[in-house]
């Protein structure tokens, strides 16, 4: 599709429309296109994780069947975003860009459709096919508009629907399930992504596909279903509290070592899937190493604080939504804010900042998560955590990316978005068996094994008597947050602390013909 001739759409270098470093109008379309996508796709995971209880009764299926709807999504996404670059490549980005947020809207319009259980499964796995290649797509249209020089800035954009969506979904989805009806949690997605189709065909250059270079056939016989089988593992062993069952060790383990083989090959093969190689650069492997450690940590934390709400203090999936809204406040302030100073003067002094505060407030909860602590303060450490995300998330994405030349950063957006793909996984997976076990060990062993589900058929007279052990299990978990979090710390001290260097603006920035 060709673009129209527009104030929005410059074929200006970047040197030549951002020379001051600021975003012009061009870009800020760009950034339009892709922030549309990527809320469609990351709101639609926790907005569908409220309804499961009400789809469960909607078609009379039992919750070990109905969460395959949240899980066969997650799996799809895995599955299909290792193949981003190659398709960046195949197709075109644009191209593939559009091509994905139909695909999820298809899905989505079906899955509002679903007449049982087994076809609204078989339609979120269309949705995720789709939704898997957004965001590593849309970064990719966005860093190569914009340019190194650029990067931190239009980072902080991505970031915004990434950092949201765990907080807006929830309050979102329960208001629509509640008030509306569970359809509505995907038929939400249409307005959004035909707009989103209409603006991509008319802003967004068309860039040349290169067919010539081929799919690296072993690497996904590998990759894809290595990911799909670790994540499940994790995702099954968090769900039971309990890594021991053989379902859990097989798909672990079998994921596990497919992914280390196609590690292996990556590092060997001519064309790969993924393309390894860049961890060689400090700053790709240095912010790698910060992303694993900051996403275990920081998405362990996320279903935590929820949890608290809905299980000590006996709150509503919605209220626990609102009362975490200030996080998000929070990272909407410094987002901007970090996304500048990490193009002024890199990103190694932003993140240092960011984790140093996000520490800080973390390290909070372990002393103040009891079972009558004020609102107000939790919404002030949520406040205080969302300032330090805002400051460390995306500018480390950016550091990654800034350094690289146009070609390399469809595959750097692939690798990246597998890192957190696979880092919220374990995180997640982590935080729950830990919260479990600690649980288990305040109750005296009541709630060993699934400790959460458990705690829901307590009658409310024992739940006020056992809410303050209770709350001390959420404080004790919270220290392994901590943990991870002063871990990253070192490989955050070999981030870049420069600006990057204009001669390199031009190769990452080569404009889309």
């Amino acid at each position: 599709m060709s673009t129209l001739s527009s104030p929005e759409v410059t074929n200006d270098p970047p040197e030549a429309s951002g020379s001051s470093g600021k975003l012009d109008r061009g870009v800020l379309a760009v950034a339009t296109v892709v922030v549309l996508g990527a809320v469609m796709s990351i709101l639609d995971v926790t907005v569908v994780n409220v309804a499961i209880k009400d789809l469960a009764g909607e078609f009379k299926s039992p919750l070990s069947t109905i969460q395959w709807v949240a899980t066969g999504y997650t799996l799809a996404l895995a599955t299909v975003i290792p193949l981003t670059g190659w398709a960046s490549a195949r197709f075109g980005t644009k191209r593939l860009y559009m091509i994905s947020i139909a695909l999820f809207v298809m899905g989505s319009a079906l899955a509002g459709m679903a007449w049982s259980a087994e076809s609204l499964i078989a339609f979120r796995v269309l949705q995720g096919l789709g939704g898997g290649m957004i965001m590593p797509a849309g970064m990719t249209i966005l860093t190569q508009a914009a340019g190194p020089k650029r990067v931190g800035q239009v980072m902080s954009i991505v970031g915004v629907p990434m950092l949201l969506g765990p907080i807006c979904g929830p309050i979102l989805g329960g208001y629509l399930v509640d008030d509306v009806s569970w359809r509505w949690i995907f038929f939400i997605n249409l307005p959004i992504g035909v707009v989103a189709l209409f603006l991509a065909a008319r802003i967004l250059k068309r860039d040349t596909p290169r067919p010539g270079e081929r799919l690296d056939v072993l690497g996904v016989v590998l990759l894809s279903p290595g990911l799909a089988s670790l994540i499940y593992g994790l995702a099954k062993g968090a769900q039971k509290g309990d890594f021991s069952s053989a379902e859990v060790l097989i798909t672990t383990i079998a994921g596990a070592v497919l992914v280390v083989l196609f590690a292996v090959r990556a590092l060997t093969a001519s064309n790969p899937l993924i393309d390894l190689r860049l961890l060689k650069r400090r700053s790709v492997a240095a912010a790698s190493g910060t992303m694993v450690l900051f996403m275990c940590a920081f998405m362990g934390a996320m279903l935590l604080l929820p949890l608290y709400y809905q299980v000590v203090r006996q709150e509503s999936a919605l209220s626990a939504g609102l009362l975490l809204a200030p996080q998000g406040i929070g990272a909407m302030v410094t987002m901007p804010i970090g996304g500048k100073l990490t193009d002024r003067m890199g990103p190694g002094r932003v993140v240092l900042i960011g984790l140093v505060v996000v520490v800080a407030s973390v390290a909070g909860f372990t002393s103040l998560l009891h079972a009558d602590t004020s609102y107000w303060v939790l919404g002030s450490v949520l406040f205080v955590m969302g300032l330090g995300m805002g400051l460390t998330m995306m500018p480390t994405m950016a550091a990654a990316i800034q350094t690289l030349v146009h070609d390399e950063v469809p595959r750097a957006s692939t690798m990246l978005n597998i890192i957190q793909q696979v880092s919220a996984s374990i995180g997640t997976a982590l935080m729950s068996v830990l919260l479990a076990n600690n649980l288990s060990d305040k109750l005296g062993g009541g709630s060993s094994g699934g400790g959460l589900s458990a705690t829901q058929n307590i009658p409310p007279a024992l739940m006020q008597k056992i809410a303050g052990p209770m709350a001390e299990a959420f404080q004790n978990t919270y220290w392994w947050s901590v943990g991870l979090l002063a871990l990253a710390f070192l490989p955050a001290l070999l981030l870049p602390r420069h600006r990057p260097d204009p001669s390199s603006d031009g190769p990452a920035a080569v404009p889309m013909h």
